[in-house]
């Protein structure tokens, strides 16, 4: 399975945005993408967050 990164995060949802923007997926399918992209966006999110904690913290630490 692949790693978990902030890089292959991004990446599959430029393969979603792609695969939703052709509009050949069925209502099923579009469901699933969405749902997907919504928990990719999350992961994102969290990420940048971590990562703005953290040089803020290493900030301090000077």
């Amino acid at each position: 399975m692949t790693e978990i990164t902030y890089s292959n995060t991004l990446n599959r949802l430029e393969e979603i945005l792609a695969e939703l923007e052709e509009g050949k997926k069925g209502v099923d399918e579009l469901t699933d993408l969405v749902k997907e992209a919504s928990r990719l966006v999350k992961l994102c999110k969290n990420k940048l967050k971590t990562t703005e904690e953290e040089i803020q913290k290493s900030f301090e630490e000077e």
